[in-house]
């Protein structure tokens, strides 16, 4: 398998994340673990917002901090996928959320990567001090239920979210 790496995105990187942007929009794609990146048309505003996102000082009200980062393809430079790793949880995120959220291109996707990018970022999780982390996914999402497991994902429960009107599998990783 092509080898990835994890890291925090940057200008370098301005051009790959519009097509990235493009691409998940195209598809109608849930763009989970990207912040607000499918409101923004403007790649530069989205690089500050993620770089302050990582400063409780910046952070929008109801957020929380985050780092944010790319899961790019060392061969061709190209972002296969973005994840987003919160720092503690509020209210919607301790119910709904989770302390992660990612999305792999559609282009990328049944090729293994989210698991690896999952795993990744567990290893930020847990030199940030987490132990155990909550990770969520959409009933019918099979694909994001797997790469859960796979990570050693332990099944919780499974809750309704009004504001998404959706049923919720919350799954804990101890790491």
């Amino acid at each position: 398998m092509d080898k990835c790496v994890l890291v925090k995105p940057d200008s370098s990187f301005e051009s790959e994340i519009a097509a990235y942007r493009k691409e998940m929009i195209e598809a109608n794609s849930s763009m989970d673990g990207t912040g607000p990146l499918k409101d923004m048309d403007d790649i530069k505003e989205w690089l500050r917002y993620s770089e302050c996102c990582g400063n409780k000082k910046y952070v929008p009200d109801n957020w929380v901090t985050c780092d944010q980062y790319i899961y790019v393809r060392v061969a061709d430079k190209k972002i296969v996928g973005m994840i987003q790793f919160r720092h503690y949880l509020n209210k919607f995120l301790k119910k709904y959320g989770g302390h992660i959220g990612y999305s792999v291109r559609p282009s990328e996707r049944r090729k293994g990567y989210a698991k690896r990018m999952l795993a990744e970022c567990l290893k930020a999780c847990k030199a940030y001090g987490l132990r155990d982390v909550l990770i969520t996914c959409k009933r019918e999402n099979e694909g994001s239920k797997r790469t859960i497991l796979a990570n050693g994902g332990i099944y919780e429960r499974t809750v309704y979210c009004e504001p998404e009107d959706a049923y919720i599998e919350r799954y804990w990783i101890h790491i």
